[in-house]
């Protein structure tokens, strides 16, 4: 029952949505050069059906790809961070700073930076905007770890490796999770923004842009579509990674 109802509510959500958006276009009786509906989706997805297929697959590896880069070096930063006060203080208003800067400026840095090399341009975009939630929620999980534990553990002779394996490691993982669910959305915006941004004929973003050019509002709305649906499941998949390595700290529900 429970299985049925976490497939069944996501489900009843996602229709829910769609049907309001058809109902929307249609009580404004709004033609599809100004807002497409979910009726008007189908027929673009048959007719560029492997242009989905090839330019979905471009644009998920290297938004996968940014992703693993963001996770080692998000966790790697967070690790510094969180054992060391001085790095914190030293860190946290450059990581802020940086944060803060609009994505799409770096776009046209990036592309002049290095030239003609697309998908690393593609892939350090996504990893560079989605990194940050990592990195905090890992140096925050480690920086609130019990000082009795580490004094316990070094007086046994533990290094710090060994305390990061044994207690703190398992601790921040809850909040790497949730860091990561966050990470990967923003990593599919980095990837689109490069894709959209410093055009180079790949990717989703591509398509979209190719759509706008043509004025083919359904196309370009199936991208927007394409695109959710794969941010949906690489979120999932990183709820499943949590279910087999942070399980033990979901509370059941009354």
């Amino acid at each position: 029952m429970d299985k049925l109802q976490k497939f069944a509510v996501p489900a009843a959500a996602i229709l829910g949505f769609l049907a309001l958006w058809e109902g929307i276009v249609w009580v404004n009786n709004w033609p599809n050069y100004v807002m497409a509906s979910p009726s008007d989706l189908p027929a673009a997805y048959i007719r560029f059906w492997p242009l989905f297929l090839e330019m979905g697959w471009q644009t998920l590896w290297r938004t996968i790809a940014g992703l693993a880069l963001a996770v080692v070096f998000g966790t790697f930063l967070g690790m510094v961070m969180g054992f060391s006060r001085i790095a914190r203080d030293a860190l946290y208003p450059l990581l802020v700073g940086f944060n803060a800067i609009p994505k799409a400026t770096l776009v046209p840095v990036l592309a002049l930076l290095f030239i003609g090399q697309h998908d690393f341009n593609t892939v350090l975009m996504a990893f560079l905007i989605s990194f940050f939630p990592i990195a905090v929620s890992v140096g925050i999980g480690l920086s609130t770890l019990e000082p009795e534990y580490r004094d316990i553990l070094r007086s046994l002779g533990a290094s710090r490796v060994t305390i990061f394996r044994k207690i703190a490691l398992p601790k921040t993982l809850p909040e790497f999770f949730g860091a990561l669910k966050v990470s990967v959305t923003l990593a599919f915006i980095g990837t689109n923004l490069v894709e959209i941004v410093s055009p180079h004929g790949r990717g989703l973003g591509a398509l979209f842009k190719s759509g706008e050019t043509n004025g083919d509002y359904p196309l370009m709305f199936a991208v927007l579509i394409a695109l959710a649906f794969l941010g949906i499941v690489l979120y999932y998949g990183v709820v499943a990674l949590e279910k087999t390595f942070a399980g033990w700290a979901e509370r059941p529900a009354h």
